[in-house]
């Protein structure tokens, strides 16, 4: 297997905390989950990158909004290609994409596979770069946490987050929001014995005190203090039992149980 040369992965900046990515080798790129046009295009012409393609993982305008606008300022906008999920209607999608699909970028050395990930929306997909270890996975999975059941069920979302953590644990987790601290004060709450997410909940508020994004994450770290991939472990489903949120120790249930916790969820002042 040839080894694949080096890509740099950029992070956006956008709405209220928002991250789009941009993946890129100096010269030519591609865009991850483009809500807003204006920051991308400042970014690519600051760069002097030429823009490949667009990729989306779903509908949401967050993710989706700035198509329009980035095909409206290319320079042969035929030419550019938005890769999306086939399970949605997403405007300007030209090549709708589904598990197993794999998507090939010869100007940048790059494949991406296709990952099926319901939950979050109803067709929502990720896309992995197994020889880099890279996973753009949108809304399903963030650092500590996972993405609301707005169009899935509980058990659609725990098979989808099964897949992504069966991924290598080196594997960087490239999410879409900035979500990370307010995820690990949940965390706690719900496992509060576990020492790992006390730790990294202080070293990630010293990193936004100093104005650093917290993500990407790894698979490995979300697999010891993420509670949506820990949802089986006794001392989760003990907290869900004696808080009064779960009857008995179905898996799904507590899932459920978990995220609908999360939706409400304050931490103390």
């Amino acid at each position: 297997m040839s080894v694949k040369q080096p890509l740099h992965v950029t992070a956006i900046p956008a709405f209220a905390d928002n991250y789009l990515w941009l993946i890129h080798n100096q010269r030519h790129a591609v865009v991850v989950d483009p809500g807003d046009a204006a920051p991308v295009l400042a970014v690519l012409a600051s760069k002097q990158l030429e823009l490949s393609a667009i990729l989306l993982t779903h509908h949401h305008a967050d993710h989706a909004g700035g198509v329009p606008a980035l095909l409206a300022q290319a320079i042969q906008p035929a030419n550019l290609p938005v890769y999306g999920p086939a399970g949605e209607k997403i405007a300007g999608v030209t090549h709708p994409l589904a598990e197993n699909d794999v998507v090939s970028f010869p100007l940048l050395d790059l494949e991406l596979a296709v990952i099926d990930v319901p939950g979050h929306t109803a067709g929502h997909i990720a896309y992995v770069d197994h020889q880099r270890h890279n996973l753009f996975c949108g809304d399903t999975l963030f650092a500590g946490g996972c993405g609301r059941l707005f169009e899935g069920t509980a058990a659609q979302m725990t098979a989808s987050l099964a897949k992504l953590a069966a991924l290598p644990d080196e594997t960087r987790v490239y999410c879409a929001h900035e979500y990370t601290v307010s995820n690990l004060q949940f965390a706690l709450a719900a496992e509060p014995g576990n020492t790992q997410v006390a730790d990294r909940l202080a070293h990630e508020q010293a990193r936004r005190a100093r104005g650093e994004a917290t993500v990407p994450s790894t698979i490995g770290l979300e697999k010891t203090s993420n509670p949506f991939l820990r949802y089986r472990e006794a001392a989760i489903l003990r907290q869900l039992q004696t808080t009064g949120k779960l009857d008995g120790n179905d898996p799904v249930a507590a899932f459920a149980a978990l995220r609908e916790w999360k939706n409400s969820f304050r931490p103390a002042p």
